[in-house]
C-alpha cells in the first residue's frame, strides 16, 4: 500500500510539470503574497495630471502611472498633489495604478463623537514616522501604523488588566481633507468614521482699565 501511494504521488507531481503559474495582480480581497509588501512608495512629481500620477520612488526611479483604473474602481484615496507622499499599488508592468493612497493626507488628528455617550470627541492621531496615538481614549492606546499592501495597519494596546496587544488591518473606505473612514477586516468588520479635528482658538479677552474722574480733566 505504501508503494502504491508513493507511485500515485510521483505520477501526480510529474503531471504538474509544464503548468505555468500566472502572475496574481492585486484585487481588494487578496494579495499575491500576504507576507510581502508590494506597495510602491514615493513623492508625487510635477508631471502628474488628472489621470496620470508621476512619482519619484523611494528607490530613486521616476515612474508615470495611469490612474484611470483606480479612479473607476473608487480606489484613489485623498487625491494627489505635487510634493505629497504616496503609497501606490500597481499592475505587473508598472504602468497603471490599481490603488492610490495619499499618505500626506492621512496624517493628522481624526476624531468622532464618543460612541458611549457622545459627550466628547475621541479618535486617533496619525503621525509621521509610523507613530499613532490615542485621542482622549482610556481603554485603547494606539502605538504604530503603516500602509501594507493597500491596507491601513494599526497596532494598539488595550487596557483590560492584562495590557492585551491588538492589531487592526483596515480597508480604506474614504479619505479626503476632512474625512476618513476605514473598515477593520479582523475585528468583526467594524467601520470607523472620523472627521479631522479642528483647532478652536480661544479669543483673547482684553480687560479695560476702569475710568475715573481724572481721565476727563484737561
Amino acid at each position: 500500500m505504501l508503494v502504491a501511494a508513493f507511485m500515485l504521488m510521483l505520477a501526480s507531481s510529474c503531471g504538474n510539470k509544464g503548468q505555468v503559474v500566472q502572475y496574481a495582480t492585486y484585487d481588494e480581497n487578496s494579495f499575491d503574497n500576504p507576507n510581502r509588501d508590494t506597495t510602491l512608495y514615493g513623492i508625487c512629481a510635477n508631471g502628474s495630471a488628472m489621470n496620470t500620477l508621476q512619482m519619484l520612488t523611494d528607490a530613486g526611479d521616476s515612474v508615470s502611472l495611469s490612474t484611470e483604473r483606480a479612479q473607476e474602481a473608487g480606489q484613489v484615496f485623498g487625491g494627489y498633489a505635487v510634493g505629497d507622499r504616496m503609497a501606490v499599488l500597481v499592475n505587473r508592468d508598472t504602468t497603471e495604478a490599481t490603488m492610490v493612497i495619499n499618505m500626506s493626507m492621512l496624517l493628522g488628528d481624526w476624531v468622532m463623537p464618543n460612541p458611549l455617550d457622545g459627550s466628547d470627541e475621541v479618535g486617533i492621531s496619525i503621525k509621521e514616522g509610523g507613530i499613532a496615538e490615542s485621542i482622549k481614549q482610556s481603554s485603547i492606546f494606539y502605538k504604530t501604523w503603516r500602509i501594507f499592501n493597500g491596507r491601513l495597519e494599526i497596532d494598539a494596546e488595550r487596557e483590560s488588566g492584562l495590557d492585551i496587544s491588538e492589531h487592526q488591518s483596515c480597508k480604506l473606505l474614504y479619505l479626503s481633507a476632512d474625512s476618513l473612514a476605514y473598515k477593520d477586516m479582523i475585528d468583526d468588520g467594524d467601520v470607523f468614521e472620523y472627521g479631522r479635528q479642528r483647532i478652536v482658538k480661544q479669543k483673547e479677552v482684553i480687560k479695560l482699565e476702569e475710568s475715573n474722574f481724572d481721565d476727563f480733566l484737561w
